[in-house]
């Protein structure tokens, strides 16, 4: 034992020389969490970079055998799902874990603005953590074409079609999108690059510069809990913090291994450009919302196209979403502010009764 801790020391003492571990060490321990009656909320943010590494690792093993053409895509799937052992699992995992990471997505972003984590100094988290949920809902988007089956296809059809609906840029966008006029292996080549390439370099940058952030101004606490006389509650990050996130870290794979095996990842039949679309297309549930908001809006509104309206309407929406830490004055200057909690509660139910809309008509189509 001591010949092996002699060792450690060394390999230690060589490593701290050069990368300088110490810091790194002090840094860890300085870290504290507040502890209150919101802090569960604080979770959700490591939950969701666990399951970005888990599609990072996942998907760095799809590639091994994905072949990015209208010929051979639906192929190489159907023989990694088939023929490679354990493929069908890795191939489910990164398809459940897509859908959980950007699940625990939207549960952190709103939990960050209900409770008003975006307050001074911590703008430029906000608005890096937005860029994020933007670049992760394009992962889904991109990633849905690649399996080449009918329902990714026609999915995608429709999806692209709505981007073209901008006005001015629409057929700009919607040929660069599609890499052409229509959806074509043109296509899948293209959302196959942004897919493993473009967006990953972005989140790097992104990442980087959130998680660098949140080091740098610590975990927020709400307002009512800062107001409050009482001395504040702190746990250590290490061991105490960073323990109960290996907890929640482990469950989640644990789910992710039990999603895998009892539902896996369908492969359906593979995309025909001449065949009619089928019965039942429709997005992914995290799209659902707009498109069932752009489905029940009138044909014209004042003489426009009810469609521009609503994707101007999206736009908005989303500059409105990333211009809240500089629209909350009254929370950023420390007085009380429930508009902007109204405004998240009502944003939750928008969301949930259109996702709810949507799949409930089409089951019952």
């Amino acid at each position: 034992m001591g010949t092996l801790e002699q060792h450690y020391k060394k390999l230690w003492n060589w490593l701290d020389e050069r990368v300088g571990l110490a810091e790194v060490e002090k840094l860890a321990r300085k870290k504290e969490v507040p502890v209150h009656r919101h802090s569960v909320w604080y979770y959700l943010g490591g939950m969701t970079l666990f399951l970005f590494m888990i599609q990072v690792a996942t998907g760095i093993l799809l590639i091994f055998y994905y072949r990015p053409s209208a010929e051979e895509a639906f192929e190489s799937v159907k023989f990694l799902m088939a023929e490679v052992e354990f493929g069908w699992l890795i191939r489910s995992i990164h398809s459940w874990a897509a859908n959980l990471m950007i699940f625990t997505l939207f549960i952190h972003l709103f939990s960050v603005w209900l409770l008003k984590a975006y307050r001074p100094p911590r703008e430029i988290t906000w608005l890096s953590g937005i860029g994020l949920m933007g670049i992760t809902m394009a992962f889904g988007f991109t990633g849905y074409l690649l399996p080449w089956n009918e329902l990714a296809f026609f999915a995608t059809q429709v999806g692209t079609e709505i981007t073209g609906a901008v006005p001015v840029i629409g057929s700009f966008l919607l040929r660069v999108s599609r890499g052409g006029e229509e959806v074509t292996g043109a296509t899948l080549t293209r959302f196959y690059g942004i897919h493993v390439a473009v967006l990953p370099l972005l989140t790097t940058f992104l990442l980087g510069l959130h998680v660098y952030l949140v080091q740098k101004h610590g975990m927020s606490m709400p307002p009512a809990i800062e107001r409050q006389a009482n001395p504040k509650r702190v746990m250590p990050f290490v061991p105490n913090f960073m323990l109960r996130d290996v907890v929640g870290w482990l469950t989640a794979l644990a789910m992710l291994a039990a999603l895998a095996a009892y539902f896996p990842a369908e492969l359906g039949q593979k995309a025909d450009l001449f065949a009619p679309a089928p019965i039942g297309i429709k997005p992914e549930w995290y799209f659902m919302f707009m498109f069932k908001t752009l489905k029940y809006l009138p044909a014209h509104i004042l003489g426009i196209e009810g469609e521009v309206i609503g994707i101007l309407g999206f736009g908005v929406g989303g500059l409105f979403l990333l211009l809240v830490p500089f629209l909350d004055r009254r929370t950023a200057r420390g007085e009380q502010s429930h508009l902007f909690t109204w405004l998240a509660i009502a944003t939750i139910v928008f969301m949930i009764v259109l996702t709810y809309l949507g799949y409930t008509e089409v089951v019952t189509q």
